[in-house]
């Protein structure tokens, strides 16, 4: 079991607001209820085999992602970031929760006007999802399929567990319904208040590789998050020659020729 946890507590999202580098003992103590739901993942070879943390390794690219889940206080969308990738023309994948989803219309179809942004989905009421039965975690996962599709016209193909927690059933799940099961390779933790923007733009550009997967938010609870991106911009896109895509055009070996960065 403790290899289990272990191995689940690296998928641990930056939702919980973790602080990064905290130690087992301490999550436990403050987090209790995630414990308790990291308990129930069930991480086998072929589950793993088919989650999705990066893109190809000779693919000298990176993905930006950003998550958009339900804030308990503010607006939940962070205009001053999509202004910056829209003004630098990054591509970005956004990863939309149905809650979040119907508290905010105008912004997805906002997000959803721009050509080099792609649209992925993030569940219905960000639960924990291992703690949900079979039938549960259908509802959570096909339910904003279903409306980004009949509202929106989005043919959503993009999925991330909230907390980026999952068991066997999550995985086969999604498989099922034909998605790709998207997790990350790098996180930022940008809604740690106690991480700086020089703290997070430096881990961050150390840690850059071919194919990374990198996990932001979009929704408010970063407050450097938009200082971040330009850094990114500055210092591994422009300065490192990495090329921003979105995830599909990730996995896609970077074929297609997406809207270049300037």
């Amino acid at each position: 079991m403790q290899q289990s946890l272990s191995k689940c507590r690296r998928h641990a999202h930056p939702d919980s607001d973790a602080p990064a580098g905290d130690g087992m003992e301490r999550m436990i103590r403050r987090f209790p209820f995630l414990i308790l739901a990291l308990l129930f993942c069930l991480d086998t070879p072929g589950a793993e085999a088919q989650v999705v943390r990066s893109g190809p390794s000779a693919c000298k690219a990176i993905a930006l992602t950003f998550d958009l889940c339900p804030v308990r206080n503010g607006r939940g969308y962070d205009e001053p970031l999509i202004k910056t990738l829209i003004e630098h023309r990054i591509p970005a994948t956004f990863f939309m929760s149905g809650r979040w989803i119907d508290r905010h219309e105008a912004e997805v179809r906002e997000l959803q006007a721009v050509p080099f942004f792609e649209i992925g989905t993030h569940g219905q009421v960000h639960a924990h999802l291992p703690m949900l039965d079979t039938t549960e975690q259908r509802a959570e996962i096909t339910d904003t399929v279903h409306l980004l599709k009949t509202k929106y016209g989005i043919e959503a193909s993009l999925f991330r567990p909230p907390y980026g927690e999952f068991n066997d059933v999550t995985v086969e799940v999604v498989r099922a319904l034909g998605l790709r099961f998207i997790l990350w390779d790098r996180i930022s933790g940008d809604p740690d208040p106690k991480l700086s923007r020089e703290q997070i733009t430096g881990r961050l550009t150390a840690q850059a590789r071919n194919g990374n997967i990198i996990v932001l938010h979009a929704n408010g609870k970063g407050a450097h998050t938009k200082d971040v991106v330009e850094d990114l911009y500055r210092e591994v896109i422009v300065a490192r020659g990495f090329r921003p895509v979105t995830v599909t055009q990730l996995l896609g070996q970077c074929q297609g020729e997406p809207p270049h960065a300037r």
